[in-house]
């Protein structure tokens, strides 16, 4: 996979390279315990797929200017923020393998070093007048948190239909990675229609990576390294479920509804209902709808000229679905 993940960034190596310095310039702030924070965040971070699609989408229209930088920051910047944040609300002290910022620096440090990344890249676009750039981070920003609140509030009434489930994942997930292609358009002054259909090809994308995730839930979890059922543990009803519960018969949806109600943390109640979503075709419906989302990415992707940036989106989105974490 790692290799695949180089194919991909062969296009935009040297773009990469010189992110990276300006990623961390982006992050500095005049306070000591900031700076090691951030210094620490810099050092652990991943495979930055999102800022590769920032670069990508620009070269694709056009070519990678100093606005494209400022843009793959500000992704970069709430993405962590995000990351941040969500180990603080699931009381996480993990990420990557390392230890998480609330881990070795307590709640409080990491809420405020979370809302600092979110100002800085809400300052990186006025300071350069981007108003357009911060049109699009401020619409994410607050797609961002009303999934979250969305999937809060549906997780206490177990009440999730297909149409929600899609909302869900779409603000969650996807809007970030529309707001990457939208950005890599828009760096390089893309018409309000080509940067909708950049914005567009992010959502499908964005789409099928979520799904991807869900369906992990149900898989050997030797490779990602997160247990098997943990969603199901966690009242969390993702698109395998839903479909399963949508076709089951009224006992069966009774009594598998019962487990994800009062039985979550019972293991073999929780193995049971896992075997029952694959006997059901809830993971064969979920990887069919997973792939409908990639081919529509495709098919936008498909309207531009060939050439290596669109080889390298065209393997991004195999690597999407065929990913093993």
């Amino acid at each position: 996979m790692a290799n695949i993940v180089e194919e991909i960034k062969q296009p935009i190596n040297e773009e990469m390279k010189l992110f990276e310095q300006k990623f961390y310039e982006s992050m500095q702030s005049k306070v000591a315990l900031l700076d090691k924070v951030t210094r620490f965040i810099v050092t652990t971070k991943g495979k930055q797929m999102r800022p590769m699609f920032v670069f990508l989408c620009a070269k694709l229209i056009g070519e990678v200017n100093e606005k494209t930088y400022r843009g793959a920051s500000m992704i970069e910047l709430i993405h962590t923020a995000t990351l941040v944040h969500d180990d603080v609300v699931d009381e996480s002290f993990k990420r990557r393998n390392f230890f998480s910022i609330n881990a070795l620096w307590k709640n409080k440090i990491a809420v405020l070093v979370g809302d600092f990344l979110l100002s800085k890249a809400v300052l990186l676009s006025t300071d350069h007048k981007d108003y357009d750039l911060l049109s699009v981070i401020s619409r994410t920003i607050r797609e961002m948190s009303e999934g979250e609140l969305l999937q809060l509030e549906k997780a206490r009434k177990l009440d999730i239909t297909e149409d929600v489930y899609y909302e869900i994942i779409r603000q969650k997930t996807a809007t970030l990675i529309a707001a990457c292609c939208e950005i890599g358009a828009l760096s390089n002054n893309a018409d309000e229609n080509l940067a909708k259909k950049m914005m567009q090809f992010g959502t499908y994308t964005g789409m099928a990576f979520q799904i991807k995730d869900d369906l992990f839930d149900y898989l050997s979890s030797n490779v990602i390294g997160k247990p098997v059922g943990i969603d199901i543990k966690e009242q969390k009803m993702t698109l395998p479920l839903i479909h399963t519960l949508k076709i089951a018969s009224e006992t069966d949806r009774k009594y598998y509804f019962n487990t994800i109600k009062r039985y979550n943390n019972d293991q073999k109640r929780v193995k049971e209902l896992i075997a029952f979503v694959k006997s059901s075709g809830g993971l064969d419906y979920a990887i069919t709808v997973m792939k409908d989302f990639q081919q529509k990415a495709k098919d936008i992707l498909n309207e531009f000229p060939d050439s290596q940036v669109r080889k390298s989106l065209h393997t991004m989105l195999d690597y999407v679905i065929e990913r093993k974490f």
